[in-house]
């Protein structure tokens, strides 16, 4: 990766490695104040080459280390899984407050889903550097449904109706999405309105 990514490498590595400390202290802190674990797990990443160069083919940019690290917004990639629903507005508006980064954009795909179903809070950030990163955040069920979403996607050899298979993933997507909704309000009736 250092190939496709020039002397932006080690830099893009240590921004992805500071947003992942600085959402491990979020969680610590969010834990102590609320007696309550809404960080499940967090996932980094930086875009393989393969996926850089498909993102350069599709937008027609030159890749060069340059105008990728200017052009491509995430090439960082961190994932939030948060246990419940109203956690992921929580961790967003503490993300919010993060020294060292500006938030680009915002897209609510909790409040309002894609089409096939895919439900996740995104944001882009851009730290002093000029580097950008993307930041998901969403629930346990969200989670697994787009992994396993994107396991079908991208699977080649399926011999079934595609179409039936859409219309299946949008049901179980707005089943898991019915049943976030049911352990949140659980929640709040058990612990009250955190």
């Amino acid at each position: 990766m250092e190939k496709i990514y020039g002397n932006h490498y080690y830099r893009l590595l240590a921004f992805k490695e500071s947003l992942e400390n600085e959402i491990t202290r979020l969680e610590q802190t969010l834990e102590a104040f609320y007696q309550t674990n809404m960080i499940d797990h967090i996932m980094g990443r930086l875009k393989s080459e393969e996926s850089v160069l498909e993102k350069c083919r599709k937008k027609n940019l030159e890749a060069t280390p340059d105008v990728i690290v200017s052009s491509i917004h995430d090439i960082v990639g961190i994932r939030i899984v948060c246990t419940f629903v109203d956690d992921i507005f929580k961790v967003r508006d503490a993300i919010r407050e993060f020294n060292g980064i500006t938030v680009i954009e915002e897209k609510d795909y909790v409040a309002n889903a894609k089409p096939n179903g895919y439900r996740s809070y995104h944001m882009i950030v851009q730290n002093t550097e000029g580097y950008y990163a993307e930041i998901q955040i969403r629930t346990i069920s969200m989670d697994t449904w787009a992994a396993l979403e994107h396991d079908i996607k991208y699977k080649k050899d399926i011999n079934v109706n595609k179409e039936l298979i859409t219309a299946e993933l949008k049901r179980c997507a707005d089943e898991l999405a019915s049943t976030d909704i049911s352990m949140q309000t659980i929640r709040n009736m058990i612990y009250g309105q955190m």
